[in-house]
């Protein structure tokens, strides 16, 4: 007798999935559905994340024929995840605009000390109070949707330069950029004009 509880690998799935079995796609959303509604949960508003996710899993069928077998399936898929928080936010805040002068001065007062270079260590303890996501969140808001996600990836999660330019598939020197420039713009907007 086949020991029919045995797990097929990830690249058995996708083998499958490819060759006509549909329905084994449900094997790896399985797997996989804590890794994207964590990833999604970290960049999309509560009440988008649903969509979002979806939408994470329609990209990565899709995208099924060019995934590679010599690259780790959880890598793949994180990068799609990415890419789909990357391109919500660039539709969402293609022209919104939020007034910086809606923050409080202890709000200001709070950006300003964690965009300061000095305060990287205290940001990371600050960034769990409630009220500092609300402020980062405004902040955040104000930027591009590129500029959001490089900030997000490497100040929030604590992704390397480089594993956020792979993550959305830009070139590290493309993610420096937009860091320095979405740190500066910040500062703008409080007034700090160093």
């Amino acid at each position: 007798m086949e020991n029919d509880s045995r797990k097929p690998n990830d690249e058995e799935v996708v083998r499958r999935v490819l060759a006509g079995d549909v329905n084994a796609f449900e094997h790896l959303v399985r797997r996989y559905q804590h890794l994207v509604l964590a990833t999604v949960k970290r960049h999309i508003p509560f009440d988008q994340v649903e969509d979002i996710v979806q939408d994470v899993y329609v990209r990565a069928y899709r995208s099924l024929p060019g995934f590679k077998q010599s690259d780790r399936f959880t890598h793949w898929l994180s990068v799609i995840a990415v890419r789909t928080c990357y391109d919500f936010w660039r539709e969402r805040y293609r022209s919104r605009e939020l007034p910086m002068s809606s923050l409080t001065e202890e709000h200001q007062a709070w950006l300003e000390a964690a965009l300061s270079d000095e305060s990287s260590a205290s940001c990371d303890e600050k960034a769990l109070q409630k009220e500092a996501a609300e402020i980062l969140d405004l902040a955040l808001g104000r930027l591009s949707a590129g500029d959001r996600m490089a900030l997000e990836l490497v100040y929030l999660e604590g992704h390397s330069v480089k594993e956020a330019a792979g993550l959305l598939g830009w070139s590290t020197t493309n993610v420096k950029v937009r860091l320095f420039r979405s740190r500066k713009k910040l500062r703008g907007l409080l007034g700090d004009q160093r």
